[in-house]
Parts: structure tokens; sequence; C-alpha cells
């Protein structure tokens, strides 16, 4: 299988972590079907990847908001959930129907209203946004 994103995701340790990427830092494919025997949808391309590359960094999954683990990943309300911020005000998901999608574009969620919004960008640009401002935000502080 091609990896489109995998290295993206993986410059994600030396950048912000002044380390070396590790096959440690990522799931195994074995250890990725394990946790999603008994899930009913199929992983987006970009959603794979980033567990592949970095599913196993928890200075990465829990860098702010909270990378939900693939056996704990779900669908509500048609969207394929997988990331909330530290006071679950907001979760971040895709479209259910747009799985197929190599990397969907992101929505947000507001958990108090139910209202879903476009995030206009997808999956990896979204992540490799998010730790960019994560990052570099708290740098500055």
């Amino acid at each position: 299988m091609t990896e489109l994103f995998s290295e993206k995701f993986r410059a994600l340790v030396p950048q912000y972590f002044e380390d070396e990427w590790a096959e440690e830092d990522g799931l195994t494919e074995d250890e990725l079907s394990e946790m999603l025997a008994d899930k009913d949808f199929e992983l987006p391309l970009a959603l794979r990847e980033f567990y592949r590359a970095v599913g196993a960094t928890e200075d990465i999954m829990e860098a702010f908001h909270f990378f939900w683990d693939p056996d704990e990943l779900e669908v509500e309300d048609g969207f394929l959930l997988f990331l909330e911020d530290e006071d679950e005000e907001y979760t971040w998901g895709m479209k259910a129907d747009q799985l197929d999608v190599p990397d969907p574009i992101v929505w947000r969620r507001n958990n108090v209203r139910g209202e879903w919004q476009s995030e206009e960008g997808t999956f990896s640009e979204y992540v490799l946004d998010l730790f960019e401002w994560v990052f570099e935000e708290n740098a500055e502080d």
C-alpha cells in the first residue's frame, strides 16, 4: 500500500520532540487491526497512516487535545469521532459517508449545542495545523 501521509506524520516527532522517529512511535498493522476488529467501518487512509506513524506516542496523542485510540473510535450523528478537547466542549470527526475518501474534511461539533461546523481542511491538513498551533503557540509563552 502506498503511504501518502506517513512521512508528514512521522516528521512530527523530530519537529516537536527533538528525537528521531522510531517504529515504536506508531502502531503496527497487527495492533491497529486488532483494535479495529469489532468496528463496522474502515478508516480513511490519512487516519490509518496517522495511527501507524504516531499512534503509540502519548505526547502526540494527548497534546492539548486528545486523539481517541482506535478501539475508542465510534460513529455518532453520522460522523466518525476521533478527537476531543481537554474540556470536552468540542469533538472532531469526519462524515461517516466519506470514510472511503483518503483524506476527508474534518468537522467540529459543539457538544453543548450539538451543531457541526466544517474546519474547511482535510484530516492531514488539520492535524499538521493543530500541532503547529499547540507547540509553537506554547513555545511563545
